[in-house]
């Protein structure tokens, strides 16, 4: 489930104990989740449309979003890190998270590289914990 901005893998979970683990793994590394947007939801309410649950999770660091936006004040563009809880057609949950390093290499400062680092690493645990 790996892309040049995100990395991932299916989880043996139900679709919510994998929206609880998730986010639960994730304060265990420091981030609360600010944003919970539910897509399968909006595209019946909109569109009338049927999809598998399909929700984006806009994880944040406090500390770690804090050193960025002191370096950089518009990279809030590119926060917060959205984590992806997916179930495909086949009812397999997939955990997703957006790839830091990928994202946050659009800003051209110094001290970005080693944060986006940093940020990567602690969602690499969080998926590992899955």
């Amino acid at each position: 489930m790996d892309t040049n901005f995100g990395f991932g893998k299916p989880v043996g979970r139900s679709f919510d104990d994998a929206i609880a683990t998730v986010t639960d793994e994730l304060a265990k590394e420091g981030f609360g989740v600010l944003t919970e947007i539910d897509v399968s939801a909006t595209i019946k309410k909109k569109l009338d449309e049927d999809m598998p649950p399909y929700r984006i999770l806009g994880a944040c660091n406090p500390a770690l979003a804090h050193q960025a936006v002191t370096a950089v004040p518009e990279i809030g563009l590119l926060l917060p890190c959205n984590v992806l809880v997916r179930e495909d057609d086949t009812g397999q949950v997939n955990v997703s998270f957006m790839d830091p390093g990928s994202v946050l290499s659009l800003v051209d400062h110094p001290g970005i590289e080693p944060l986006a680092a940093q940020v990567k690493e602690k969602l690499q645990r969080v998926m590992a914990a899955l």
